[in-house]
Formats: structure tokens, C-alpha cells, sequence
């Protein structure tokens, strides 16, 4: 039998890090081969980042190296965009030394002076001869997945997250032979996480990848790599395998720490007897002594979080919605929501950005009025209300200050509490931690710190907007045990569905212009329901789709309606995103009074020439599939 031999890629050999007195990692190897698809787990600040640094080139080890094979094109998606302003989402994509993108340019540039046809000519060659066709629609494919149809956009114009989804564009369009990424699903919605993750699977492509979300790990993913207290072990299979055997290895681990701990106390009273002048032998017995005492005290201290937690009693009623409406101009956001909550409900949200889940939060908390309806909330109710926005912490402040201005306990059942410092230790702040200067934190730690000063408060309502951003693996397990003994009601906002099953019985799925559907079951039951929806639709389009076929005999685009289709594709999109833009500016509440009315003129324009232009592309793709 022929042995199929591997390819390395990358290798990482020996490499340590310590700042002063601080050893992050000593010796840590491993290698990443082509096609395979692997993620790197670690606790924050335990040298995750700085391993990925390393493996980058932006940092150096204190020993050892890292080996990346001649002629291999590596591909790095950090947190931090490297764009350039002044371009645009088109020039930012054709800024790079693919060929096929070049001759895609040469071809965009022509569409856009249709009178000069030997120029359209030879770029529609072009396109003939490098195989284009399919590139370009690949690439507009995944700019149209990610939502960033206005090439002409600047990048100084782009949020946050629409610089990180065209940094992530760009290397997906570029195909390099190894893609690094930091957090790839951060900034995506649902929509845009399941197709990341439906692209990686089915793509032969090879990834190294650090990420929260446990969801993309298990489908994605084909080994895993764990950076745990300096160490590396490698699992051979998805997150749940990762879980099983790492299960597996620590109660290996503390059975051995057991049998040392036995051996620790018989070679103690050994030690205690020995005279001051030792032998040889003695001494040998000695420094195995020090190697066992060292075993003996290494029992993990795992962070579990098991509570059960003495809230204020609930009355009979909890918060009732009586028809509830929000709109901004046009957008509606609520209409005539009906709604009361239960003790005990646990709730998640879900739907694409901007359909308004963080305004429904906000009206639920009297953060922004109604337009009509009323929220009721009982007298015995305690929101906890945790917000994007996070903490604004003021100079010279310690951790353990932050949580004390807002509790000093919560209260549990048979007479006990655990203090502001405890539960600071159970969401990994340890003693030492608690009194850093908070500007020390990193980002991850702030949001931890933030939960803390939320759940300290000990509402009966707790309120959530996008918790797991930013938080690592271990920190959510953390938070996930929590929440699974927390007693209250629970309103949940995430785009983490592994987050979502864990903790919620049912969703309130927002599908735009006010529609709000209650959907009885979790994340994974909602996807099964909606898949098998699809495929009862897909089949009655194509039933559709061979009628209107039969019913419509039309011959081929000529070669003036071929220029007046691509145009009108490009022409569509460009309104689509301007119409979004406007849409998103009134769901956000960011239009002047003074505006409303031009908004509202400039929105209905938007809208006739998208339909008048759909309408003619529809009866050009009429011919075309003649």
C-alpha cells in the first residue's frame, strides 16, 4: 500500500517566551501540514496571542523558530485592519498582485465607458482567455455574502466591522495556500457566520485559527491544538473530540497528582529525619523529593461555578408587552409586539443586523421610548441590563474597586454569600488581578469585569446584548455554568449558537420590518426547522423555474444588452447599499427632525429606480436563459 506523504507547510519548533520573571511558554512545537484545518486554544494570557504574533512575524521567541516552506503565500486576519483610507472596497480588493484580478479591473473599468467598444472588446477577451468569469463571480459572491455591494465606498467611511469583513474579503478572494486567522466570525451576523463556515468546510484550503465560537470549531476544524499552563497537546479530531479527550487527560493527570501526593507525604516524614550532613544517596533521594513536592501541588484549579443563588422573590407579574411599536420613518422595527414574560423564561434573540434586537433591548428598558403600547414592569422586578457599550472606568482605578461600587455580595441560600472578590475569583481574576489598575486590562478582561458588576447587583432579570464577544473559551464555559444555575429570567442577544443552546429554551427571531416570530425551542432546533423550510422551497422553484423556462422561448443577450446587464447588476447593488445606509441611519434613531422628511424622499426615490432597474434586469435574464 503507497504511503500519501504530507506536506508541511509551517513548523514550529522549540520556541519559549518569557517576560522578566514570567515564562509564558518554554519548548512549544508543532506544525501545520496542507489541507489540514486547525484551531488553537488557550486562556487569555497564557501567550495565545503572542504564539500568533510570533507565528506571524511580529514578534521574535526567546529561543527557537519558525520555519514557513519556500514559495508557500500565507495569509494573516488580525484584529487590526491594515487598509488604506483613501481607497475605495473596489480599489482595495484590486490592490494586490493577483493577475486575474488585474484583468477583472481592466473589464470593471470598461463596463463603466460603454461607448468605446474596442476597449470593452479586449477586455471582454481578456476575461475569455485568464478563465475570468467564474473568478469575478466568486469574488462578488463573497463581497455580496458580507454585505459590501457599494464598492465605491472609502475605507475612512466603513464601521468597525465593515473594515474587518473586507480585510477577511480580501484574503478569501486572494487564496492564499495558508490563512491565519484571529476571531474570523467577530463582526459577522448568523448569516454571514454560516457561510464562513459552509465555505471553510467545503474549501480545500488550509487554516490555523483562533476563535470563541465552538459552533465553527466543530464544523470546520479537523484538529485542535491547546496551549494549557505553558504546555501543548494536540487533539486529532472536531471540538466535541477536543472535549472528550481533554476530559480524558486531565483525570489522568490528577490520578497521577494523587499518587504523587501519597508519595509526597512518606518522603516528607523521610526528609524531616534526615541528619544535617547527607550522603550521596541521600542526595539524589533529596532532589527526586523536590520533583515530587512540585507534582504533588500541580492539581488543576479548575474555575466551575456552581451556585445556587438567594434572588429577591418574584411577584406574579414579571414585565408584560402590551402592543408595542417603534419605528424610524419607514423602518419599523416593533409592530404591536405582545408579549409576557414568565419567571423562569429564557429567551434568546436572533436575526441580521439591523433588524433591530439591540433597539428592542433598549425599549424594553426605557433606554428609548415607544412609539405606542406600554411596557409593564412588576414591582418585585431587578433588572441586570448588560450593554455593548461596557465600562467607562475612571484613572488610577483597581479591579477590585470597579465591582465594590456596585456590591459588596450576592446572597445564597442557607444564610450564605459569596463576596465581590470571590466572585471575581470565579470569573478568573485572581487575588493578585483584582488589584491591577483596570487600564491594565485587556479587552477580554473588561468585558469579564463588566458581567461581574452586572451580576453582583443580583438582578432577577438579567438582560444581555452580545456577552460572548471578545471572551475566550474558558471564560464562557465559566459564564455558561453561571448562567445554567441562574434562577431568574434571562434575555439573551448573541450570534453565538453553541452559547445559545447551552443557555436559552426559546428564540424571538426579528426578520425585519417589524416582523417578530416565537420560535418554541433553541438555536440548533430553529436551523433544523428553517433547512428542512429550504428544501421544501427549493424544490417548488425549481418546479417554477422549468414552467417559466417552457413559457418564455427567448433567444441570447446581444452583445449591447450583455454591457446593459452587467451594468445593471453593478446599478442595483449600488442603490441596495444606499437604501441600507438610510434604512440603518432611521432603525438607529441618527436622523435629524429637520431631515426626516428629505431622508424619507431620498428613501422612496432609492426604492422606484431599484424596481424600475430589477424590472428591466429581469427581462434581460429572460433572454439570457432562452
Amino acid at each position: 500500500m503507497q504511503k500519501i506523504s504530507t506536506v508541511n507547510y509551517l513548523s514550529v519548533e522549540n520556541i519559549s517566551k518569557s517576560f522578566g520573571e514570567r515564562t509564558l511558554f518554554k519548548d512549544v512545537s508543532f506544525g501545520i501540514n496542507k489541507d489540514q484545518k486547525i484551531a488553537f486554544i488557550a486562556k487569555n494570557g497564557s501567550g495565545k496571542t503572542t504564539i500568533m504574533n510570533i507565528i506571524n512575524g511580529f514578534d521574535e521567541p526567546d529561543t527557537g523558530q519558525v520555519i514557513l516552506r519556500k514559495s508557500i503565500r500565507m495569509a494573516f486576519l488580525s484584529q487590526d485592519n491594515n487598509l488604506q483610507d483613501e481607497l475605495t472596497i473596489e480599489e482595495s480588493i484590486f490592490a494586490s498582485d493577483n493577475e486575474t484580478l488585474k484583468v477583472i479591473e481592466a473589464y470593471e473599468k470598461a463596463l463603466e465607458n460603454p461607448e468605446d467598444e474596442e476597449a470593452y472588446q479586449k477586455a471582454f477577451d481578456g476575461m475569455d482567455q485568464h478563465n475570468a468569469w467564474d473568478f469575478e463571480t466568486q469574488y462578488k459572491q463573497i463581497l455580496f455574502k458580507l454585505k459590501l455591494e457599494d464598492f465605491k465606498l472609502k475605507v475612512k467611511n466603513l464601521s468597525g466591522g465593515q473594515k474587518k469583513r473586507l480585510s477577511l474579503a480580501i484574503i478569501l478572494i486572494n487564496r492564499p495556500d495558508l490563512l491565519i486567522l484571529d476571531e474570523p466570525t467577530n463582526h459577522l451576523d448568523l448569516e454571514m457566520i454560516e457561510w464562513l463556515e459552509s465555505y471553510f468546510s467545503k474549501e480545500n484550503i488550509t487554516l490555523f485559527m483562533v476563535t470563541h465560537d465552538r459552533f465553527f470549531l466543530e464544523r470546520v476544524c479537523n484538529e485542535i491544538i491547546e496551549l494549557d499552563n505553558g504546555k501543548i497537546y494536540q487533539y486529532k479530531g472536531n471540538y466535541s473530540y477536543y472535549l472528550e479527550k481533554k476530559e480524558e487527560r486531565i483525570a489522568s493527570e490528577n490520578a497521577s497528582v494523587d499518587k504523587a501526593q501519597n508519595l509526597f507525604v512518606k518522603e516528607l516524614e523521610w526528609m524531616r529525619r534526615q541528619p544535617k550532613a547527607r550522603t550521596t544517596k541521600s542526595k539524589s533521594r533529596q532532589d527526586d523529593f523536590y520533583d515530587i513536592k512540585e507534582k504533588a501541588q500541580s492539581r488543576r484549579k479548575e474555575n466551575k461555578v456552581e451556585l445556587e443563588i438567594n434572588m429577591e422573590r418574584m411577584g406574579s407579574k414579571i414585565i408584560e408587552l402590551h402592543k408595542i411599536s417603534k419605528k424610524f420613518k419607514d423602518h419599523v422595527i416593533l409592530n404591536e409586539f405582545t408579549f409576557d414574560f414568565q419567571r423562569g423564561e429564557r429567551i434568546g434573540i436572533i436575526g441580521k443586523n439591523g433588524t433591530g434586537k439591540s433597539t428592542f433591548l433598549n425599549l424594553l428598558t426605557g433606554t428609548l421610548p415607544l412609539d405606542s403600547g406600554k411596557v409593564i414592569v412588576g414591582d418585585t422586578i431587578k433588572i441586570g441590563y448588560y450593554t455593548q457599550s461596557g465600562i467607562n472606568p475612571k484613572p488610577g482605578q483597581r479591579v477590585i474597586d470597579i465591582i465594590k461600587e456596585y456590591g459588596e455580595f450576592i446572597p445564597l441560600s442557607k444564610g450564605r454569600m459569596i463576596s465581590a472578590s470571590q466572585l471575581l475569583e470565579r470569573f478568573l481574576f485572581d487575588a493578585k488581578k483584582q488589584y491591577d489598575y483596570v487600564e491594565k486590562l485587556s479587552g477580554g478582561e473588561l468585558k469579564r469585569l463588566y458581567l461581574c458588576t452586572v451580576l453582583i447587583q443580583n438582578p432577577n432579570f438579567l438582560i444581555l446584548d452580545e456577552p460572548t464577544n471578545d471572551l475566550d473559551i474558558v471564560t464562557l464555559n465559566v459564564l455558561e455554568s453561571f448562567l445554567l444555575d441562574y434562577p431568574g429570567c434571562l434575555l439573551v442577544v448573541s450570534h453565538d449558537r453553541y452559547f445559545m443552546d447551552k443557555i436559552v429554551d426559546h428564540l424571538f427571531i426579528f426578520r425585519g420590518q417589524g416582523v417578530v416570530e416565537n420560535f418554541p425551542g433553541n438555536y440548533s432546533d430553529f436551523r433544523a426547522y428553517e433547512d428542512s423550510a429550504d428544501v421544501a422551497q427549493k424544490e417548488e422553484n425549481k418546479a417554477e423555474k422549468k414552467d417559466w423556462k417552457q413559457n418564455n422561448p427567448t433567444g441570447n443577450l446581444t452583445f449591447n444588452e450583455q454591457k446593459e446587464f452587467q451594468k445593471l447588476e453593478r446599478e442595483i447593488k449600488d442603490l441596495e447599499e444606499q437604501k441600507t445606509k438610510i434604512e440603518l441611519l432611521f432603525s438607529e434613531g441618527e436622523v435629524a427632525e429637520n431631515d426626516i422628511e428629505k431622508k424619507g424622499k431620498e428613501l422612496q426615490n432609492l426604492i422606484n429606480k431599484i424596481e424600475a432597474k430589477e424590472e428591466r434586469w429581469f427581462e434581460l435574464s429572460a433572454k439570457m436563459e432562452g
